[in-house]
């Protein structure tokens, strides 16, 4: 199934209804389709092929969406990279997946410019807003043919999207991602949690991101709902959407809940649409969850997912009592298993590496024979991710594998010591690492953001993490600063945290 279907129906069953609305404008799901189409023939006389892969580099907007489906019925790949991303980042992208096509936006062309300067068979170059003298095909001037475009017959394990993860160390890798996998996550998670025909998805996560495109363009988008969008997370506009609309639902990560509540400290919210959220993209502290349900008077259901899944694998099931600090249960057609090293599962309330098998599990890393022999060990895929279960099945996320602790042969996670910092009434934000020791090997430092307004000493954080953990787990060294470094969609790097601002 192409994973244009999911409009092509939605555009026969509610060809009236609002399908996006962003800034001043408002488009329906028949004109959507329709605009999609137009594109799709301006693609092909363009030159673009089937199986070409073509970089989407732009911010959200209607034209994105657009050339995201247009994509799709072409029968390219799609390769959504941020519009953000420097010549550095973007050489590797450029060069590992062989890109013939490139589309993105009059302000955001100055350094992949540069890129294909050195890349001649990237020679389909088009940008939005751009004259034709300035080296890039205008995207309007593509909108051409008003008969309807057929797509392209894809197979289900047809690549549609590659999706580079980050990771921690090297270049990243180009996860491949099916039709099927990316059509079948959409309707799954979509299918699982409760809709209502005049639902409004706030759409503040990047779509260059999986869990954007997933769990709020593809699954909104198979249900006819209205997404209301935005370039980029602006907390002084979604808390008064919030207020305004009356059946809305927010997917969202742990730092727009956070900035939410904290705007709400200042200014409690006149009324709250929102019918419920969904948080994921990384692990959201229990404090965080109880002050954002409290002021917003809703449910936040707390999920998992990895780009290699497409991304949503785990999530607390809708409609029942959540539980804090869980992720939940496996999706329907997802499985979990929690191994010890050597792959073999543990019983509950063990600590071990997370594994998962279901239909959004990636075809494999693009050109990385290796590291896809790893990762699909055994037919499953390794997360790198330490978790253990309850006597219920549901799952709690430990920490990264990568990312734990050993102090003097013990082990601490840092997700434990981030919960209770989150704790204290005049911490924002945390991250704990460690950073290296002559004798103990590794010793437990933090990174703290304050309150507005708020003063503690790392000193008095120190003590009040110690009065609540085993004394080898407690942080030796806390730094104050003002800002810690965040992705795209708003997860702490700590790998880009200097080590030597924490000196022992």
């Amino acid at each position: 199934m192409n994973i244009s279907s999911l409009l092509i129906e939605s555009a026969a069953h509610r060809p009236e209804h609002p399908a996006i609305r962003f800034q001043k404008r408002t488009i329906t799901y028949e004109e959507l389709n329709r605009q999609v189409d137009r594109l799709s023939h301006g693609l092909v006389r363009a030159g673009l092929r089937a199986g070409d892969v073509c970089v989407l580099m732009m911010p959200n907007s209607i034209e994105w969406v657009i050339v995201y489906y247009a994509l799709a019925k072409v029968g390219a790949v799609v390769l959504p990279v941020n519009f953000l991303y420097r010549v550095g980042e973007l050489e590797h992208i450029f060069k590992d997946s062989s890109a013939r096509a490139f589309v993105g936006h009059k302000d955001h062309l100055e350094h992949p410019r540069q890129v294909m300067e050195h890349l001649p068979l990237m020679n389909l170059r088009i940008a939005l807003g751009v004259s034709q003298d300035q080296g890039f095909l205008p995207l309007e001037d593509l909108f051409i043919d008003e008969e309807p475009f057929h797509p392209h017959p894809t197979r289900d394990d047809d690549t549609w999207a590659i999706i580079y993860t980050s990771g921690t160390t090297g270049h990243p890798k180009g996860a491949m991602l099916t039709h099927h996998n990316l059509t079948n996550n959409a309707m799954t998670v979509a299918n699982m949690r409760s809709n209502d025909p005049d639902d409004v998805v706030f759409g503040v996560l990047p779509f260059f991101h999986i869990y954007g495109q997933t769990s709020v363009l593809n699954a909104s988008i198979y249900l006819g709902l209205t997404i209301r969008l935005w370039s980029h997370f602006d907390v002084e506009e979604l808390f008064p959407a919030i207020e305004e609309e009356e059946h809305s639902i927010l997917i969202a990560v742990p730092t727009i809940f956070n900035r939410l509540s904290g705007f709400a400290d200042i200014r409690s919210p006149r009324r709250s649409g929102l019918r419920y959220c969904v948080s994921g993209g990384a692990s959201l502290p229990v404090e965080v969850l109880r002050r954002f349900e409290n002021h917003f008077q809703t449910t936040i259901y707390e999920g998992y997912g990895l780009t290699e899944c497409s991304p949503v694998c785990v999530e607390n099931p809708f409609g029942q009592p959540t539980r804090p600090g869980s992720i939940g249960l496996p999706i329907p057609g997802f499985k979990a298993r929690i191994v010890n090293d050597q792959d073999e599962d543990v019983v509950n309330g063990t600590v071990g590496e997370l594994m998962i098998h279901g239909p959004g599990v990636m075809k494999g890393y693009l050109n990385q024979p290796g590291a896809t022999a790893e990762a699909l060990r055994g037919g499953w895929l390794h997360t790198g991710d330490l978790a253990r279960r309850d006597e219920d099945g549901y799952i709690y996320i430990v920490d990264r594998k990568k990312e734990m602790i050993i102090r003097g042969g013990y082990n601490v996670y840092p997700r434990e010591i981030e919960e209770i910092l989150y704790a204290h009434p005049d911490v924002a934000e945390a991250a704990v690492l460690g950073v290296p020791h002559p004798d103990l090997g590794e010793e437990v430092a933090a990174v703290v953001v304050l309150r507005k307004g708020a003063f503690v000493t790392p000193e008095e954080l120190s003590q009040f993490v110690k009065e609540r953990v085993a004394p080898y787990k407690y942080p030796r060294r806390i730094q104050v600063v003002e800002e810690l470094p965040k992705s795209h969609t708003g997860k702490i790097l700590k790998r880009t945290i200097r080590f030597d601002l924490l000196p022992l």
